[in-house]
């Protein structure tokens, strides 16, 4: 299984993405799983979190890039992504290790993002060929400023946990080994708060829904396109899908 559900504490379910072979990369499985997944912890009126992590110190290095050999339909991950838009409960990230394409801009639909000291992050869509996706055109921006959101997007150059906080990814920063903990911490503490506040006030801090859904489907229209042409394929030949890292 490639999603992991467990619920560590009363009203908290964890899931985590568990593709150790794959460095944790999101197949087509992975993103239907985690989409059911989240989408079924947000319907369960006794959860008042949801932590996202991953298995044996990596949280996601992307895309499988053996999918995007096989397959040039991104439909799996712009559902997941807009699932990650419209679940109400609060989500919580736990990185260790590195963070990739996906696996960076899924985090910015996170409420609370807890990161191990060295771990480490890129966005490596252009590079690949590609373009971003996940809303992350419109949300990097928003926290990192236009200036850092381009050079992290055009160049897709790895960054470390400092860049990540400075830009607004990433809230708190722990020593390796200890974003799990913190972030399970972190889920307690929202349960100790008014269930019907912390919902509504959830509610409030995601007011942008339907932009944000335009802006995944904008993205993933062009992504598609890039996916098929000639230049990002010879690219992603060259890698031979060896592992995930968009």
């Amino acid at each position: 299984m490639s999603i992991v559900v467990t619920e560590p504490q009363p009203g908290v379910r964890l899931l985590t993405i568990d593709r150790p072979d794959r460095k944790n990369a999101l197949d087509l499985e992975s993103y239907s799983a985690l989409a059911s997944g989240l989408q079924d912890a947000d319907a369960t009126e006794s959860v008042h979190a949801i932590v996202l992590a991953g298995a044996q110190g990596t949280f996601s290095s992307g895309n499988d890039l053996g999918d995007f050999l096989r397959y040039s339909d991104p439909t799996p991950a712009r559902d997941l992504l807009r699932t990650l838009v419209l679940i109400e409960t609060p989500l919580i990230a736990a990185v260790e290790g590195d963070a990739v394409g996906i696996g960076v801009t899924m985090l910015l639909h996170c409420d609370l993002v807890v990161a191990a000291r060295s771990a480490r992050f890129r966005l490596p869509f252009v590079p690949l060929g590609l373009t971003p996706e996940g809303g992350s055109t419109h949300l990097l921006p928003r926290s990192a400023g236009a200036k850092l959101a381009a050079e992290l997007l055009l160049f897709g150059d790895p960054f470390t946990t400092e860049v990540a906080e400075r830009a607004g990814i990433v809230n708190r920063v722990v020593p390796d080994g200890e974003a799990l903990a913190m972030a399970l911490a972190l889920a307690a503490r929202l349960g100790e708060q008014p269930p019907q506040a912390l919902r509504a006030a959830h509610t409030l801090l995601h007011n942008e829904r339907e932009r944000l859904l335009a802006v995944i489907d904008e993205e993933i229209a062009v992504f598609r396109e890039r996916l098929e042409s000639d230049e990002a394929q010879a690219i992603l030949r060259s890698l031979g899908g060896s592992s995930g890292r968009n």
